[in-house]
């Protein structure tokens, strides 16, 4: 999400803070997830991009990270419908649940092939390291004389 979207407009591929689709929503469904209050911060470090997810109640194995078309970081997963018993009935549902995916267009400098991904506590990391960069060769001349 870009900081000062009117200097865009609705043209993403230009704004270079906007993630490339937020999708939160149920696929194959029409109910909307309340599952899309979730949030993702990216901070950027001197060594690293890392993205922060809340995804509260969801296990690993609920959430795929992937790198595609080289560039692009893609955060989905899943969060399942309770199954009802016969004898139960829900007097209120307030949990997200569906499906979800989200995809943040990556920056040059970040190498692709060594992202790291954790969950702890209901919150997912993915550390992306930095290419470093080049420092000035500098480069002796000999005085003569």
């Amino acid at each position: 999400m870009s900081l000062i979207p009117s200097l865009f407009g609705n043209n993403r591929v230009l704004d270079p803070f906007s993630t490339i689709s937020d999708l939160w929503l149920p696929l194959g469904s029409n109910e909307v997830s309340t599952f899309a209050n979730a949030q993702v911060d990216w901070k950027e470090t001197p060594e690293a991009h890392v993205f922060k997810a809340d995804l509260p109640g969801l296990k690993k194995e609920e959430v795929k990270v992937e790198v595609e078309e080289g560039r692009v970081l893609q955060i989905s997963g899943e969060r399942s419908v309770e199954k009802e018993d016969k004898n139960e009935k829900w007097q209120r549902v307030e949990r997200g649940r569906g499906k979800f995916l989200r995809r943040f267009r990556l920056p040059q400098d970040a190498k692709v092939d060594e992202v790291k991904a954790s969950m702890e506590n209901g919150v997912l990391t993915v550390t992306i390291p930095k290419v470093p960069e080049p420092k000035p060769q500098v480069k002796s001349v000999e005085i003569t004389g």
